[in-house]
């Protein structure tokens, strides 16, 4: 079990690496002028490569997770929350993904500022987990 918490563990820090830096990408790609296409579409292909890599190990964060409380079990109500934010952590990743193709399409309609505002969710998100799983504080 504790091979299987080591790749959990790196696996949730390889997406979160994703989740933190996609939307930065996305800030840049809101701030870049219309007419300035080559800063646009290398805004572009590093969004989509860096979406196509992180959305696996998004996906094996979550199996092992699950894996992990197959083994242990799913007791104490700290794990329903947690559970919760990893639902939520996902629709996020895959709203990220809407955004995208709404960039690559060329009909992106927020502004910088929402994208940074939308760029702090994971880190809140990702210290109400750790607190969770290491405080269990119910």
């Amino acid at each position: 079990m504790l091979w299987l918490k080591t790749f959990h563990i790196f696996f949730v820090i390889s997406w979160f690496a994703g989740l933190f830096y996609l939307p930065r990408i996305f800030v840049n790609l809101a701030m870049a002028p219309a007419d300035s296409l080559p800063e646009r579409e290398r805004l572009l292909v590093m969004a989509r490569k860096l979406y196509r890599f992180v959305t696996p190990i998004g996906l094996l964060a979550v199996v092992t997770g699950l894996w992990l409380w197959f083994g242990y079990g799913f007791s104490g109500g700290w794990l329903h929350a947690k559970t919760t934010l990893v639902a939520i952590l996902l629709g996020y990743h895959f709203y990220c993904g809407k955004l995208l193709k709404e960039f690559a399409a060329g009909a992106n309609r927020r502004s910088p500022v929402w994208f940074r505002v939308f760029n702090e969710l994971p880190v809140f998100v990702l210290l109400a987990v750790l607190i969770l799983v290491v405080v269990k504080p119910f």
